[in-house]
């Protein structure tokens, strides 16, 4: 590698490991918390370190993973696997919570049809009374 790929800001290391779709995204979610640079909140201008652990929260999954390589080419999927590597227990702990979102989402009724417009005005109904209490 050469030197200018041994330094590399962290919004343009997680949009080119494809966290993010873009690295406007990646600068939001860093500024937004949702990604810790060794256990802390950082700066969207954080350099990128190899053996650094991220720990990034994604909708309902949180991944730890700890940095590989470092490219300021965005590649294709299989490429952008080999810059970081996921710890054992955040895919357990990603594969349990997705287990239980499973049940929890099985266990849910399921509506048998389309709310029809009495019904909607009903819904509006006791949500704004609810609202009131």
């Amino acid at each position: 590698m050469t030197e200018s790929t041994q330094k590399l800001r962290l919004d343009k290391w997680l949009w080119a490991a494809r966290f993010f779709k873009t690295r406007s995204l990646a600068k939001t979610a860093i500024e937004g918390g949702k990604v810790h640079y060794d256990g802390q909140r950082c700066k969207v201008s954080k350099m990128a370190e190899m053996g650094a652990v991220l720990k990034i929260r994604q909708g309902f999954d949180e991944k730890e993973v700890v940095i590989t390589g470092l490219s300021e080419q965005r590649r294709g999927a299989p490429e952008a696997r080999l810059l970081y590597e996921e710890t054992p227990q955040s895919i357990k702990a990603r594969m349990d919570n997705a287990e239980d979102r499973r049940v929890a989402r099985a266990s849910m009724p399921v509506p048998d049809h389309k709310p029809n417009k009495k019904e909607r005005r009903d819904m509006r109904r006791f949500e704004k009374v609810y609202q009131d209490l």
